[in-house]
């Protein structure tokens, strides 16, 4: 197996698309740009003029902020960003076991996946759907030269396991415990059974025969993908290096949601809390806003109701988004530079983040020409439209 990027050393950073290597430049200050700075300021009173003319008390809407943020004793802020660095690190180390086994020779070292990992935590705060988490899979990519996508994907696939084994727990104690939280997410199962079942059956069915029509493509993707699942070979590597740091990552997370909670002087139970997780999860997971943004804060209210307030429930979930968003975006950064230098680690994110924005573009516009093709075949008469392989 080639090896890839060797330990103690700034890494090259590869654009996946040409197979190229391009070395960035070293030792590039940032400059001040006062063009930039002024622009910013521009926007600014743009916004604040824009917002007075609406009739949005925007400063009301600061001292709001300032107060939320500033009703936590800096004790509880403390254990919240521990607690923050702690789920953070954990997780990352379950990655670099994963990757350790699936690339051996490639000399990435923990310090990289680490920063790799944080970037996409912060990420996924600030962009939407999640596409932190695919940036992240494309900078492992990029670090790793012996590895490819449908490998790490496989990584990731493995990473998730626990994670999906205990949140759909949470999901089923909060569907029995929280009415109404089913609708709020997923009433249109609920509305249209009979639709979703066809749903359901229809894609399996398009699944199927795609499936054949790839056959030689999967089968290929399948020899990668077993390189980046190899630590399922070796089960006390995976307890070890794997579930262990996953479960304790969970402990973390439910910590943080516990100091969060008394902070805000919510009884904190486990019934409040697997309601909290689960509403988070469920949020998360379909909501295309950036780190669930506005979706978190429904659920967290619908999750807290008959245990506090609601004003209380979304100034509690209000701050614990904001510093977990703060923290992680600051320890990202910190990581980013440490493990890459500034300039590098520029590089890798711009890079990752392009190449993710282009894949999620190819995948809509495949959608679409799908949809549109079937459409045409429909009001043609022609029936279903031939799958031709590239």
């Amino acid at each position: 197996m080639s090896a890839g990027l060797a330990c103690n050393t700034t890494p090259k950073i590869r654009h996946v698309a040409s197979q190229q290597v391009v070395a960035p430049a070293r030792g590039v200050r940032a400059h001040i740009h006062p063009r930039r700075i002024l622009i910013v300021a521009l926007v600014l009173v743009v916004i604040g003029a824009a917002a007075t003319l609406f009739g949005w008390d925007i400063s009301g809407w600061f001292k709001h902020l300032w107060h939320t943020l500033t009703g936590i004793s800096v004790g509880y802020l403390l254990a919240a960003i521990v607690l923050i660095t702690l789920q953070t690190t954990t997780t990352a180390f379950a990655w670099y076991s994963i990757l350790r086994f699936a690339y051996p020779d490639s000399g990435v070292s923990w310090m990289q996946v680490l920063a790799c990992y944080a970037a996409a935590v912060a990420l996924n705060f600030v962009l939407p759907a999640n596409l932190g988490t695919l940036v992240m899979l494309l900078m492992f990519t990029t670090i790793i030269l012996a590895a490819s996508f449908a490998g790490v994907l496989a990584g990731y696939i493995v990473q998730k396991l626990f994670y999906t084994v205990i949140g759909t727990a949470g999901y089923v104690y909060l569907f029995l415990t929280v009415g109404g939280s089913f609708d709020l997410q997923l009433g249109f199962v609920s509305a249209h059974p009979w639709a979703t079942a066809i749903l359901f059956v229809a894609g399996g069915a398009l699944i199927f025969l795609v499936g054949r029509v790839l056959r030689p493509r999967i089968v290929e993707w399948w020899e990668q993908a077993r390189e980046g699942g190899q630590i399922l070979v070796h089960p006390r590597h995976y307890l070890a290096g794997v579930l262990l740091p996953e479960a304790i990552s969970y402990v973390a997370m439910l910590g943080i949601i516990t100091v969060f909670l008394a902070a805000y002087n919510i009884p904190v139970s486990f019934h409040t809390l697997m309601r909290v997780v689960g509403g988070n999860s469920l949020a998360n997971m379909t909501s295309v806003t950036p780190g669930g943004a506005g979706v978190v804060q429904g659920f967290n209210v619908l999750s807290l109701k008959g245990i506090t307030s609601a004003a209380n429930a979304t100034a509690y979930s209000v701050a614990q988004q904001l510093v977990t968003t703060a923290w992680s975006i600051l320890f990202a950064i910190v990581l980013i530079v440490r493990a890459f230098g500034w300039s590098d680690g520029k590089t890798l994110v711009k890079q990752s983040y392009g190449e993710a924005r282009e894949k999620t573009s190819e995948q809509s516009a495949a959608r679409k020409a799908k949809r549109r093709a079937k459409r045409e075949a429909h009001a043609t008469g022609g029936g279903a439209l031939p799958i031709e392989e590239e």
